[in-house]
C-alpha cells in the first residue's frame, strides 16, 4: 500500500561536501532503512521511490540519502573511498531517531552499504542491483563486498542485469530476481510483467525481509 507522507530534508554537513537526507517517516516506525544512489543517477531511481512511497505503511522509515557530489550538481561520481567517507558522516543522524537501521542502496550504494555495514553497526544490508562485476568483465568480482558484510544481506538482482545476473552470484546470496529487469529494474515491453508488476515485486519481497530483522 502506497502511504502518503510528508517528506522531510535535512542536510548533513561531511568532510567531503554537503549530503542530503530525504525523510520517507512512517507513522509508528519499528526500523529505518537507509538507501544511498547509484554513480548513474540519484534518490529519484524507481526502485528508490517505490520503497520509499510503501513501506512506511508497514513501519519502516525510509531515507534516501544523497551524495554530496549529487548535491552539489556534479555528474560524475567520486572515488569509493570518498562515497564511503560521506555515507559515515551521515550515518549518525540516521541512528538518530534511536532505531535499528538497515543500510542499503542501489549499485554502488549497495556497495558502499556493504563496505561499512559492519564497522557501523547497521542490523543488515539491502543490496539492489548490486554491480557484481563491470559488464563483460565477469572475472573482475566485487563478491568480497558482499561475502564480507558481516550482517545479514538480501541482494535483489534484474534477470538481464549486465553488471551480474542472479545466477552468477556466489552460493550463500541468493538473489531475489526481478524477471526482465535490468540494471536500473526496467523491464522491455516484450515482457510478461509490467514495470509497475515489477517495482510490486521488490517492494514485496524487501518488506518481507524486513519484518524477519
Amino acid at each position: 500500500m502506497t502511504t502518503k507522507i510528508a517528506v522531510t530534508v535535512q542536510d548533513v554537513e561531511t568532510p567531503v561536501g554537503e549530503a542530503r537526507i530525504h525523510w520517507h517517516p512512517a507513522p509508528a516506525a519499528r526500523l529505518v532503512l537507509a538507501l544511498g544512489h547509484g554513480a548513474g543517477g540519484g534518490v529519484e531511481a524507481r526502485d528508490l521511490q517505490a520503497l520509499a512511497s510503501t513501506l512506511p505503511g508497514e513501519g519502516v522509515t525510509v531515507a534516501l540519502v544523497e551524495q554530496p557530489w549529487r548535491v552539489a550538481g556534479k555528474r560524475v561520481a567520486p572515488a569509493p573511498r570518498t562515497l564511503d567517507a560521506a555515507w559515515r558522516a551521515v550515518w549518525p543522524a540516521l541512528t538518530a531517531p534511536g532505531l535499528p537501521v538497515v543500510a542499503g542502496g542501489r549499485s554502488a550504494g549497495a556497495r558502499v552499504a556493504c563496505r561499512t555495514a559492519g564497522e557501523l553497526g547497521a542490523a543488515a544490508v539491502l543490496a539492489l542491483s548490486f554491480p557484481l562485476h563491470p559488464p563483460g568483465r565477469p572475472e573482475s568480482s566485487r563478491a568480497e563486498e558482499l561475502t564480507g558484510a558481516g550482517v545479514p544481506v538480501l541482494v535483489v538482482q534484474g534477470a538481464r542485469d549486465p553488471f551480474g545476473r542472479p545466477e552468477e552470484f556466489p552460493a550463500g546470496t541468493e538473489p531475489v530476481e526481478v524477471p526482465w529487469g535490468d540494471h536500473g529494474f526496467a523491464v522491455p515491453k516484450k515482457a510478461d510483467i509490467t514495470q509497475e508488476e515489477a517495482l510490486a515485486a521488490i517492494v514485496r519481497a524487501v518488506g518481507l525481509w524486513l519484518r524477519a530483522i
